[in-house]
């Protein structure tokens, strides 16, 4: 799809729209000769990808408001936008195979889909076929997680322990698989979903009490817990501070 975008559209045609599929504008002018012999290159390959991603073309001398906000001082320059930010860039004529590897490092990949999907189908699909993708491991661990099937968690987590996310959700899937090794443990991560403030009471709890073996894991349990809701959050700010002095 190739479109073109005047200071009045940029924010529609682009920003927007860079939310659903990846945008990448390209700024010219009629007087640029390297923006007349880049144009029909990107455009080709641009249609070539079928949807894949949007080209919008952006005539700086009608636009002088959004070449200015981008700082757009020399052309042809093309800016790459998704979810509303520039992710990709170049300025001046390219090559063709420099072209088609800035247009596919744009497109999300078979296991990026299947992260955003949520489907467990494709995300076994995506771990087999990318072993050492992260995020697909860890959103496949989390529906075996949640659906209860604790032995395939670990098994899929396993290969996700280096870090602190995938160690956390590979701790909350072997406590699940042997709950009477720690019952408060467990007790406590069955409450995680519905009552957050309350399961990271008893984590505390059950750390401050457990010996080194039990005390590593469920600290690895909330480290994860922590790197999940992000490190603004008000409980884990709280809890934080809470578990350094439950663990010294």
């Amino acid at each position: 799809m190739i479109t073109d975008a005047t200071d009045a559209t940029f924010q529609e045609l682009v920003l927007d729209a860079s939310h659903e599929v990846p945008v990448v504008v390209d700024f010219w002018a009629a007087w640029c000769g390297p923006c007349r012999q880049l144009g029909p290159v990107i455009e080709a390959a641009v249609t070539a990808r079928d949807g894949a991603v949007r080209l919008v073309k952006v005539d700086t001398e009608a636009s002088p408001r959004t070449a200015a906000a981008f700082r757009i001082q020399s052309i042809p320059a093309v800016k790459a936008f998704r979810n509303g930010k520039v992710v990709r860039e170049f300025v001046g004529n390219q090559p063709p195979k420099a072209i088609e590897a800035f247009l596919d490092a744009l497109i999300p990949s078979a296991a990026e889909l299947a992260v955003a999907s949520g489907d467990e189908v494709a995300l076994r699909a995506a771990v087999a076929a990318e072993p050492r993708h992260l995020e697909a491991r860890l959103a496949l661990g989390r529906i075996l997680l949640r659906r209860g099937a604790n032995a395939d968690a670990v098994e899929v987590l396993a290969d996700a322990a280096h870090d602190a996310i995938g160690a956390g959700l590979l701790a909350r899937a072997e406590l699940a698989l042997d709950p009477a090794a720690d019952p408060e443990g467990a007790a406590a991560l069955a409450l995680l979903d519905d009552d957050p403030a309350r399961a990271m009471e008893q984590l505390i709890a059950a750390i401050t009490a457990s010996d080194q073996p039990r005390k590593d894991r469920l600290r690895k349990v909330m480290i994860g817990i922590f790197g999940e809701r992000g490190s603004d959050d008000e409980l884990v700010v709280l809890y934080r501070r809470r578990l350094a002095s439950a663990l010294y």
